[in-house]
C-alpha cells in the first residue's frame, strides 16, 4: 500500500516567493476587550452583492438530501497507512447548523477524517456522504464542486506565501467569478475585519504569527461562502486571546449565519464551548458519538480516562 502519510498538495499552501520577515503579525496585540465580529455587516455585504448579480454563475446542483438528513455522514469508514489501521469502522453524522467536535489523543485519526471528507484521502472501506452524495471514488472535478460547499482551515493556514493577506482572501472570490472588483473588495474588507486582521492586510504570511495565519485562513475559507467549515486543531500553538476569538467566531457563525462546523481538537475546554455533538476516537475506533453532555457523563472507561487526564493538575510542591 502506498504511503499516505504525505500531506496533500492542497495543504501545503506554499507558493514561490516566500519572504522571511519579522513577526509583524504581533505588532498590534489583540486586546482582551475586543469588539464582537461584525457578522451583520458581512451578511449585509453578501446580500447586497447577491442582489446585484444578474449574471452570476449558476449555483451548484441541488443536494440529493432532504433538510432533515445529515449534511455530512460517515458510515463504517476504515483506513490504514502502510498496513497500520488508523480508523476502524467509524460512523458519525452532522446535521445542518450543528458543530461536531472530534476529540482524542494525537495520532488517533482525527485529522485523517477531515482529509477524507475533502477528498485528499480515500478510505479502504465504508461510505462518506455530503448532502446526500456519495463522495468516495469521486473524480477530482466532482470533488471540486463539493469543495465549494465544504472548506477547510488547516493547522498551518495553507496561505499562499507570495500573496498578501488581502490577496489571499481575495483569491477564492476571484476563482469563483461573477463579482466585480468593488464587490470583491467589499467582502474582503468585511472578512478581514471579522477575524481582526485589519492591521496586517498588506503583510505576507511569513511575517505573521501562527494565530494570525490561522485567522486569515479562516477569512479565506469564509470567502468561499461554504455550507460546512472544517477546522483542524484551531487552537494549537495559538495564544489564549486568539484562541478565544476564534472560538467566539465559530459560535457566532453558527448562531447568526447557520454555518455547520466540524472541529478537530484535543482541547476539552475549547470543545465544551463549541460542541453540540462529540465524536471521541481512541485507538482508531469511535468510542463515543453523541451529545456533549452525554459525553461528559459517559461511563465508558476510555472516555473517563481521557477526561481525567485532560483535567489533571500538577500537585503542589
Amino acid at each position: 500500500m502506498a504511503d499516505r502519510d504525505e500531506k496533500p498538495e492542497a495543504e501545503s499552501g506554499s507558493a514561490s516567493g516566500t519572504r522571511p520577515g519579522s513577526d509583524s503579525g504581533l505588532a498590534h496585540p489583540e486586546s482582551a476587550e475586543e469588539v464582537e465580529p461584525d457578522l451583520q455587516g458581512l451578511a449585509e455585504a453578501i446580500a447586497e452583492i447577491a442582489a446585484s448579480e444578474p449574471d452570476a454563475p449558476l449555483p451548484p446542483p441541488e443536494p440529493n438530501s432532504s433538510p432533515s438528513d445529515p449534511i455530512i455522514a460517515f458510515k463504517n469508514v476504515s483506513i490504514s497507512f502502510d498496513g497500520r489501521p488508523v480508523l476502524k469502522n467509524v460512523s458519525f453524522s452532522v446535521h445542518r447548523g450543528q458543530t461536531l467536535c472530534i476529540l482524542g489523543r494525537s495520532g488517533v485519526g482525527k485529522s485523517v477524517s477531515l482529509r477524507m471528507l475533502m477528498g485528499f484521502l480515500q478510505p479502504d472501506e465504508g461510505s462518506i456522504h455530503v448532502e446526500g452524495r456519495e463522495i468516495v471514488g469521486m473524480s477530482e472535478a466532482e470533488m471540486m464542486a463539493i469543495r465549494k460547499r465544504v472548506t477547510m482551515v488547516f493547522q498551518n493556514g495553507a496561505l499562499f506565501d507570495s500573496l498578501s493577506v488581502r490577496e489571499n482572501v481575495c483569491f477564492p472570490l476571484r476563482e469563483r467569478g461573477g463579482l466585480d472588483e468593488d464587490q470583491i473588495q467589499l467582502l474582503v474588507e468585511r472578512l478581514i475585519g471579522l477575524v481582526g486582521a485589519e492591521d496586517v492586510v498588506e503583510a505576507l504570511p511569513a511575517s505573521l504569527s501562527t494565530g494570525r495565519k490561522r485567522a486569515v485562513a479562516m477569512a479565506r475559507a469564509l470567502a468561499a461562502q461554504p455550507e460546512v467549515v472544517l477546522y483542524d486543531e484551531p487552537t494549537t500553538m495559538v495564544d489564549p486571546i486568539i484562541a478565544r476569538r476564534l472560538g467566539d467566531l465559530i459560535q457566532r457563525l453558527k448562531h447568526q449565519l447557520g454555518f455547520t462546523s466540524i472541529v478537530v481538537t484535543h482541547d476539552m475546554r475549547f470543545a465544551e464551548r463549541l460542541a453540540d455533538t462529540v465524536l471521541f476516537l481512541d485507538q482508531g475506533e469511535a468510542r463515543f458519538f453523541g451529545p456533549l453532555q452525554e459525553f461528559l457523563a459517559s461511563p465508558n472507561a476510555h472516555v473517563q480516562q481521557f477526561l481525567t487526564l485532560d483535567a489533571y493538575i500538577l500537585p503542589a510542591t
